[in-house]
């Protein structure tokens, strides 16, 4: 049994100040990060190729066990494309959050795996108040279950 939480880490050049920042608050935090880039600052990168990798790692799609993670977090400079990116991914639930309210609802309503966030308009402190949030939030299920469900099966082409 893993006794910590495997988080998988990527951002764009919009979001590589803040996912070092995320990075680093997470391993202080005692979560397990795999970090999957961008690794350059400054040099313009296209998210899908980050959005895939990360959603790849919380879905069945990782390439092996070293891998896979429990979660995954993705920035770029608004969060919505990494979201859209991800969520082609099967098995990925990649929400674009700007509030801790916003992430509780996530995790909670529709069992969000994948966070992404926004290095641009949203300040870091908040990010961390939101990363943390969908971290430890866990999902009801009851009602809400049935409707993921049938999120999977849109997904499933059923």
């Amino acid at each position: 049994m893993k006794d910590k939480m495997r988080v998988a880490i990527g951002a764009d050049h919009g979001g590589y100040e803040l996912k070092d920042a995320l990075r680093e608050w997470l391993l202080g935090h005692g979560y397990d990060v795999i970090d999957v880039g961008t690794f350059e600052e400054g040099a313009s990168v296209d998210y899908p190729d980050y959005a895939r990798l990360v959603a790849e790692a919380v879905t069945a799609g990782a390439v092996d066990a070293a891998d896979e993670a429990d979660r995954g977090v993705l920035v770029c400079g608004t969060g919505l494309g990494m979201a859209i990116a991800a969520n082609k991914v099967p098995g990925a639930r990649a929400v674009p959050v700007g509030s801790v309210e916003f992430a509780r609802l996530s995790r909670e309503h529709n069992d969000a795996n994948v966070l992404c966030l926004s290095g641009r308009f949203v300040d870091p402190e908040t990010n961390k108040q939101i990363l943390e949030t969908f971290l430890t939030t866990d999902f009801e299920g009851g009602r809400h279950a049935g409707r993921v469900e049938k999120i999977t099966r849109i997904e499933r082409g059923e």
